[in-house]
């Protein structure tokens, strides 16, 4: 059964095309409604797809399409076995924040991951936290919205 995005306190499932063109993704909490663990991790919304050459496209050509967000359920091990057995009715998914660039995807995560302390207990799912940002990376939108 298929579990929809929360948006503030809402289902969250709009048609691709009315999704501010502004966020690159979204940083998510999944809550184990059964268990009570939570995974923090963030989500681009789209992704590049790479059309081949043919007999009448002489380069490869890119364009952006849309993600596998709505169907998406996390990385983590645990979330997927239990989505895999056909259990990922017992999970709750919510989008906290959306970002703006990938740099604000990366940083909005982990910030919300040290600052909850992910890795310090057993209430969170999350096993690692991977983060290198650049200052550049990191959007003026976002930049002056944490101001």
């Amino acid at each position: 059964m298929k579990q929809d995005w929360l948006y503030e306190g809402k289902p969250f499932a709009p048609d691709y095309e009315k999704i501010d063109p502004e966020y690159v993704g979204f940083v998510y909490q999944i809550t184990d409604t059964e268990t009570g663990q939570i995974y923090i991790g963030q989500k681009r919304l789209r992704k590049i797809k790479t059309l081949p050459i043919t007999k009448t496209r002489k380069r490869r050509q890119k364009s952006l399409v849309e993600s596998d967000w709505r169907t998406y359920f996390s990385s983590s091990q645990t979330i997927k076995e239990n989505v895999e057995a056909g259990l990922s009715g017992r999970y709750e998914r919510e989008i906290l924040r959306f970002g703006y660039s990938k740099g604000d995807l990366s940083y909005l995560e982990t910030k919300l991951q040290f600052d909850l302390g992910v890795l310090l207990s057993d209430e969170y799912l999350n096993g690692i936290i991977n983060c290198r940002i650049s200052k550049k990376h990191i959007s003026e939108r976002l930049k002056e919205e944490l101001k």
